[in-house]
């Protein structure tokens, strides 16, 4: 736990409680691999149907955005080079690192994620790559039925997730429109998509600056380093179920953003999307103040 709290070296923590460094990482290891055990099943289980809902509901209440399930987004978790890896682990900011994906509600805590994809992959290949992605691609996240948007008895819309330019669009993954010359529908689209998408990055905020390791390269083993935060991010949801949150801790984190990339979505997405743009137009989805932030 000072580690993880704190950062500190193993130099320092050999000095500190007088072991040598290599029994240091091994404690380190095996303490956030019982962390995680003993965590994760209670604190980051899939939601069933009634629990996607409920994820709705507090996105409607808090970012006035109906029908979203979740926010989705990726970091990069510096790391020193892993041994025989090539440029495997190399991003495009020119470090070592790993990639921690996460899928999260309003609330800032984590409903899924996946750690250790390489540094050098973008967003939507982790995304493709991962359970969750496969999951969703397969219909196999038990999503609620189609619903009508608040206000509305048609169309009937699905439940979907927010992301940013490196995913692509998709009947249940919503991302903004391109920027170049927007209408004034599509840039309300973008500003209440980003209202909703924020919540994931609050939530790295959160979690970098409670467990500030993340804002050092981790100089760890590969496989200690990705234990070190699955624990971590299972540790997030337990003190956030037990403390609540406080808006000053996800000011400002020290995780690096992926560079978007091109990639294209598919026609269902799109005609998805534009039934959203229509909807934040209308008198029952408009926001007072939403063309005085765009």
């Amino acid at each position: 736990f000072r580690y993880l709290g704190t950062g500190q070296s193993l130099a320092s923590l050999h000095y500190a409680f007088l072991v040598g460094k290599s029994t240091a990482s091994v404690i380190i290891r095996e303490t956030c691999v019982a962390i995680w055990d003993a965590l994760h099943a209670a604190v980051m289980a899939q939601p069933h149907k009634e629990q996607w809902k409920e994820i709705a509901d507090v996105f409607q209440q808090t970012c006035q955005f109906p029908n979203c399930a979740g926010a989705i987004d990726g970091k990069h978790i510096r790391i020193k080079k892993p041994v025989r890896s090539g440029s495997q682990y190399y991003n495009y900011k020119k470090y070592f690192s790993f990639v921690l994906f996460v899928m999260c509600d309003a609330n800032y805590s984590f409903r899924y994620i996946d750690v250790g994809s390489y540094g050098s992959r973008s967003d939507s290949a982790v995304f493709a790559h991962s359970d969750f992605g496969k999951m969703l691609q397969d219909k196999a996240l038990d999503l609620p039925e189609h619903t009508a948007l608040p206000g509305t008895t048609s169309p009937a819309m699905p439940f979907v997730f927010v992301g940013d330019e490196a995913f692509a669009l998709g009947e249940n993954l919503m991302r903004p429109y391109s920027s170049r010359g927007l209408s004034l529908a599509r840039r309300v689209f973008n500003y209440r998509l980003t209202r909703a998408r924020r919540v994931v990055e609050c939530a790295f905020g959160i979690l970098a600056n409670k467990w500030r390791f993340l804002h050092t390269p981790i100089h760890l083993k590969l496989e200690t380093a990705i234990s070190a935060v699955k624990a971590a991010c299972v540790l997030h949801n337990f003190v956030r179920a037990r403390d609540g949150y406080n808006f000053e801790d996800s000011l400002t984190h020290s995780l690096h953003s992926h560079r978007p990339s091109v990639v294209r979505g598919h026609r269902q997405g799109a005609a998805v999307r534009e039934q959203f743009t229509a909807y934040f137009m209308s008198p029952h989805g408009a926001l007072p103040w939403q063309l005085d932030a765009i």
